[in-house]
């Protein structure tokens, strides 16, 4: 016990944080970017103040990085060869062999690609790391615009939601609500989505 005693908590939760980076290093077998790992002070929702903040080890979610090229309004390839799709949303189909160009679906790719393609772009995991297609799940930004949002928000695309990945699941049925009200985009130009 005195062993115990005589550690700070905050020598105890920099011990626990080794220990999970070790843990991780041997159970993924390849290297951490440990840049992406840090200690910040994070107020309990139950507390204010700055008696109140409490040290937690957290997971960067995000990551900067150049779009090379454009596939539609809501997937785009890196310049690592990775292709990300957008989560939460999803624009008429473009390269589905199995059916006709979707309404709507060159005007999303030429948005997207307007606000994308050849840019950095900060990119914000949610849950899960890729899609059956072994795609990368993705909120886009580009400074302050959060993408996804935008191409719903003025008509480009739908709202389309997969939990565990819902962390914008509102703003984007709001953004929904407000493109559909205004006819916008594929609001206007696509009779089948007109309700």
């Amino acid at each position: 016990m005195k062993l115990y005693a005589n550690l700070s908590r905050k020598k105890i939760i920099s011990i626990l944080a080794i220990l999970f980076i070790l843990f991780q290093l041997i159970l993924n077998r390849k290297s951490i970017d440990f840049k992406s790992f840090f200690v910040s002070p994070t107020p309990s929702p139950t507390c204010t103040g700055q008696a109140c903040l409490t040290p937690t080890i957290t997971l960067s979610t995000k990551q900067l990085i150049r779009v090379v090229r454009v596939i539609d309004g809501d997937t785009i390839e890196i310049e690592d060869g990775q292709k990300v799709r957008y989560i939460g949303i999803n624009s008429p189909e473009l390269h589905d062999p199995r059916r006709p160009v979707g309404c709507f679906a060159k005007q999303s790719y030429e948005e997207n690609k307007k606000l994308v393609e050849g840019k950095t772009i900060t990119m914000e995991r949610d849950i899960s790391e890729t899609d059956k297609y072994k795609r990368l799940l993705r909120y886009v930004w580009i400074g302050d615009v959060l993408v996804n949002d935008y191409l719903v928000r003025q008509g480009f695309a739908l709202t389309s939601t997969f939990p565990p990945d819902v962390k914008y699941e509102t703003q984007f049925l709001e953004a929904e609500t407000e493109a559909r009200e205004n006819n916008r985009g594929l609001w206007f130009s696509c009779p089948s989505k007109q309700k």
